[in-house]
């Protein structure tokens, strides 16, 4: 875990304090059927101080990690807003800490199994808060880990539909 120090929700005179947020958006409108069977497609980006960091897939070995306005992640459909905790962080501190981070996630590297966009979040969010992201976000990828001889084929697919999701966001803010 980073140095960032972790309040109760009653602690609120930290001048850097902040909340650690999880966004979640729908891949596809088939999530509003899907979902309450417990799957889905969903993509989430991680918000804090006022903005929200995200992971994506495109062809080059540099940062995939991209920054966008809360809660209005080009491309995706917004679900929900899940509160991990709060942090006491400077603004600065927390750049230099999701600089470093997107080091660790270049475009070219993105996996939709293996490597993808909660893996992202969820990291994020451990580091800071020593919490992980609610375990339906990443479901997905976890049964394509247990099943990936039969889910081969549809994946390959979905990750080229994100992929091309993503294409779009390389005209946003990147890190």
């Amino acid at each position: 875990m980073v140095s960032a120090q972790i309040s109760s929700s009653s602690e609120h005179d930290g001048i850097n304090e902040t909340q650690v947020v999880l966004n979640v958006y729908d891949l596809t409108p088939v999530n509003s059927y899907t979902y309450w069977f417990g799957f889905g497609i969903f993509h989430s980006g991680i918000e804090v101080h006022g903005k929200e960091y995200g992971f994506g897939a495109h062809d080059f070995p540099v940062s995939g990690v991209f920054e966008v306005e809360p809660r209005s992640c080009p491309g995706f459909i917004y679900r929900a807003s899940i509160l991990l905790g709060r942090i006491n962080m400077p603004p600065s501190e927390f750049r230099t800490f999701i600089e470093c981070s997107a080091s660790e996630y270049h475009g070219d590297t993105y996996n939709l199994i293996s490597k993808n966009c909660n893996h992202f979040t969820d990291d994020i969010a451990w580091r800071l808060t020593g919490k992980h992201i609610p375990g339906w976000v990443n479901r997905l990828a976890r049964l394509g880990t247990k099943n990936s001889s039969c889910f081969h084929l549809p994946m390959f697919v979905i990750q080229q539909v994100i992929t091309a999701n993503y294409q779009i966001k390389l005209l946003s803010k990147k890190i």
